[in-house]
């Protein structure tokens, strides 16, 4: 059997989840904002006794590198880092955006609704005022438009969107809302947690498509700053 731990901390709430051959075992989700470091090993630990297994039972550990908040991205780069070295297994990363268009697409599909192969996703994570860290990617998880930060204003997109339905969707696709009535954008509500990483990874572990387990490190959107008081 193959056991998963996934780690999710990308966002304000961070959730794990356990998975064996493919199926969600057990998932925790945390219940306060940005309590990353207090939540996850506790919620590690509950995990692996509800399933009455131990952490070497683990086969692999995959976690999710970003983009997303700093702080909460570290704490699961470093707890999953740390726990692969002292197990001995590999460590599988997937970006936050794959995992927020799986949920997009499973969203759309229990809802009947018919997807185009010609339609296009775009995540958008909330970057302060009227920044957004976003990507376009198609239904096989390909980047059509690699990972940035930017400024979203009417014409944000404007080539695709002409061309073909864009769904948009994330905490930072309600500023582009306010701004873009172009026909082809398609704004839904999109939650998702650790659980919706258990196939991507599966897929990767089978493929054997490991991180480095030395040199990982999250992709931030940008580059971290803070204001030096004089």
């Amino acid at each position: 059997m193959t056991f998963i731990l996934h780690i999710d901390t990308s966002l304000e709430k961070g959730s794990v989840c356990l998975s064996v051959d493919g199926q969600l075992l057990q998932l925790i989700t945390s219940t306060e904002q940005k309590e990353h470091a207090s939540f996850i090993q506790p919620a590690i630990n509950q995990l692996l006794h509800r399933e009455n297994i131990t952490a070497k039972n683990l086969s692999v550990i995959t976690v999710t590198n970003g983009p997303g908040s700093y702080t909460g991205l570290r704490v699961g780069m470093a707890t999953a880092k740390g726990l692969c070295y002292a197990l001995q297994i590999p460590l599988i990363t997937i970006g936050t955006f794959e995992i927020m268009t799986l949920a997009a697409i499973d969203i759309l599909k229990n809802s009947n609704k018919t997807i185009a192969p010609s339609y296009l996703f775009c995540p958008m994570i909330d970057a302060r005022r009227q920044e957004v860290y976003t990507a376009l990617l198609n239904q096989q998880l390909d980047f059509i438009k690699k990972p940035t930060a930017e400024i979203v204003s009417e014409n944000t997109l404007i080539g695709q969107l002409n061309a073909c339905k864009i769904y948009f969707y994330g905490n930072g696709s309600i500023k582009f809302k306010s701004v873009c009535h172009h026909p082809n954008a398609q704004f839904i509500n999109v939650s998702f947690n650790a659980s919706n990483m258990i196939t991507l990874s599966c897929q990767r572990f089978a493929e054997k498509k490991f991180a480095d387990l030395a040199y990982s490190e999250p992709f931030y959107g940008k580059e971290f700053y803070s204001v030096i008081k004089q």
